[in-house]
Order: C-alpha cells, then sequence, then structure tokens
C-alpha cells in the first residue's frame, strides 16, 4: 500500500492524519483509536512500511513488527481507549467516536485534515474530515493507525487475561467466540465484559 490517497491531499494540507479503532465488536474489553500523522510527502515504497495494510489483513506477528516501525516514521501518533463502562453508558459507537476523537486530542499538534475509517464521523474539534469506507484497505495512515489500535488493544487485553484467566481473553481478545460464550455461562461476566451486550447463546434478550 503507498499513500496515494493522502499525497493530493497534501497539496493543501500539510498534516493529515489517518485514524481507525479497534474492539467496536468484542465481549469484553475497552475500544481503542488510533490517529497517525506522516511527514508530508511520505513514501513506503521500498521500505517495511510497503506492507502496511489493514489490521485484519495481518498476521499477530505482522503487526508486531510494524507497530514499532510505524510509530518510527510517523511525525506524530496517538492512542487513546475507553473503557466498557463508558462504552456501557453511551453505546459503542458513541464510545468509538469518543475513542478516535480522544487519539486526536492527544496528538501533540491539530492536524489539519483527518481521515477516518467508515462512514460515520462527528467532532467538536476544529478540523475538516474525510470518511473513508473500508479506508483501511485503501489509505496508507488509515491501514497505519488500524495496526497501532489493534497493537494496542491486544496488548490491554493480554494485561487482562493475566487477571481474569478463566476467560481466556489471550486467545480471543474479547470476541465472541465460542470458548468465551462457554466461560461467561460458567463464570458470569467479569468487571472487563461490556454487559450491553447481550447473548442470545445464553437466552439473553436485547
Amino acid at each position: 500500500m503507498i499513500t496515494d490517497y493522502e499525497w493530493p491531499r497534501w497539496q493543501s494540507a500539510a498534516l493529515v492524519c489517518g485514524i481507525d479503532e479497534a474492539g467496536r465488536g468484542p465481549l469484553a474489553g475497552p475500544v481503542v483509536a488510533a490517529a497517525v500523522v506522516f511527514p508530508r510527502w511520505f513514501s513506503p515504497e521500498g521500505g517495511e512500511l510497503e506492507r502496511v495494510n489493514d489490521s485484519k489483513k495481518l498476521s499477530a506477528e505482522q503487526r508486531e513488527l510494524l507497530a514499532p516501525a510505524i510509530r518510527n516514521a510517523a511525525a506524530f501518533w496517538a492512542v487513546a481507549a475507553v473503557d466498557p463502562e463508558t462504552i456501557d453508558s453511551i453505546n459503542i459507537l458513541q464510545a468509538t467516536m469518543l475513542a478516535m476523537n480522544l487519539a486526536v486530542a492527544s496528538l501533540p499538534i491539530i492536524p489539519e485534515l483527518l481521515l477516518v475509517d467508515g462512514n460515520r464521523f462527528k467532532t467538536d474539534l476544529p478540523i475538516p474530515y474525510e470518511t473513508i469506507v473500508k479506508g483501511d484497505a485503501k489509505v496508507f495512515s488509515i491501514a497505519a493507525a488500524s495496526v497501532l489500535a489493534k497493537t494496542h488493544r491486544d496488548e490491554l487485553m493480554m494485561a487482562f487475561a493475566v487477571h481474569y484467566p478463566q476467560y481466556g481473553f489471550e486467545r480471543h481478545a474479547g470476541y465472541a467466540t465460542m470458548a468465551h460464550v462457554d466461560a461467561i455461562r460458567v463464570y458470569g461476566r467479569c468487571p472487563i465484559h461490556r454487559r450491553s451486550f447481550r447473548l442470545r447463546q445464553l437466552g439473553e434478550k436485547p
């Protein structure tokens, strides 16, 4: 993946920021967003970052190798997480928007343009933005953000696995695998479970 999408925008905006999230769908854990700004006219061609892609299309090993390279190459980057209690309070869509805004607000500079994965975004920040459906597979800075968000969230879930070993978070990162649902059936929900996410497998109504 190269920066074909960013290059025309760099004509008028030096600080273009890619944004993506990880963890909208799981039954447990936070939703995490990352914001990444690469130097103007940056190109990954011929280098290690040429392999950057939608994090879902990369193996865990590939993501772990690419994440530090992305952080080193980026001009600025930030990640932000919104906890399960907040997700339950405001719903996962609003929590995702919050995580994205927090990530942008955590940057040491104010970007001139935001490129956001998906078809919905809202912000109170005075920054123009574009939403791009499947942006993590089309836009280099968004793909890089997806890798940082995913690796950061996986690290958090590995830490939670130590505290709650009965759920196997180190294997499924909180997603609704059969083993995870069975663990909830046996042990109930722990403090990092999203209680607003109901399970039909357990006879729960939405």
